[in-house]
């Protein structure tokens, strides 16, 4: 999914409302071999309805373990992930799900790794709705995140249109460099391929919450709480899937072969309007 560049405007919206989901209290751990660090302040995914929306998808990652070779595992009813060997977007890496993915203490884990001179990086993909049928047509996007600040790597998590068609738009978020800052772009459903980018300060390094709100001419990003900024210019309006993709970067640079680390995904969740 090739895309970037061309003009950018960032609109501030000044208050969020009562729609962000909080973080519990509870925590999780991790041991040796797999993600380097636990959230600290965790819990279950949101449960139930929001006002306005309906719950369409819930995965908070306690169903048990699936080690890695086994994706999807006992999550196979609810997830899938682009296949090996599809090429990234810069080319350099391997959607590997066998070789990236697996869950382990209520976790999801990418490990993100070069074997034999080839990186390999994961997207994993949520079955919303409950089918494979995976979009929807406007809707409400959170996930509980952290990663290592790999160089190399990135996130584009991201909106896709069921379509297959740029021209149909995009919505990334968060989408940065693993070493770099979080960012949100608001890629436009037409032809000429514009798009907004909306900036913030804040680093994989520690726990986050990001919520995308799509709604007809309107796209909100809200990161932890605080919206990021809201897009109105030329917003997609075909159903679109959600894709967890994380890739290399596509600035030319080609990871290090000792460059590895991990991207955690604590869960995720996702809703319709009513």
């Amino acid at each position: 999914m090739q895309l970037r560049r061309t003009s950018r405007t960032v609109a501030v919206l000044a208050v969020v409302g009562a729609l962000l989901s909080a973080c519990g209290t509870s925590a999780r751990t991790s041991d040796g071999g797999g993600p380097t660090t636990s959230p600290s302040v965790s819990g279950d995914a949101p449960r139930g309805d929001l006002p306005g929306w309906r719950q369409t998808f819930r995965e908070d990652f306690t169903s048990g373990d699936v080690p890695l070779g086994s994706w999807p595992g006992v999550y196979g009813d609810k997830w899938d992930a682009y296949p090996e060997p599809w090429r990234d977007t810069s080319g350099n890496g391997v959607y590997s799900p066998q070789r990236v993915l697996s869950v382990k203490h209520g976790l999801l884990d990418m490990y993100l790794h070069t074997e034999e001179g080839q990186p390999y990086v994961a997207a994993p993909e949520p079955k919303l709705n409950g089918s494979d049928v995976r979009g929807q047509r406007y809707g409400r996007y959170s996930v509980r995140f952290r990663a290592d600040q790999v160089p190399g790597y990135k996130t584009a998590w991201l909106l896709w249109p069921d379509s297959n068609q740029r021209r149909d738009g995009e919505i990334d978020f968060p989408e940065a460099n693993l070493d770099g800052t979080i960012n949100a772009f608001m890629h436009e459903a037409d032809a000429n391929r514009g798009q907004e980018k909306l900036v913030t300060s804040k680093t994989f390094a520690k726990w986050h919450i990001a919520t995308t709100e799509w709604l007809p001419g309107r796209v909100t990003f809200i990161l932890d709480g605080k919206v990021v900024g809201t897009s109105t210019r030329k917003v997609p309006k075909k159903p679109m899937h959600w894709v967890l993709q994380t890739e290399t970067e596509i600035d030319g640079r080609y990871p290090s072969p000792d460059a590895s680390g991990h991207v955690q995904v604590d869960w995720a969740v996702a809703y319709d309007r009513r």
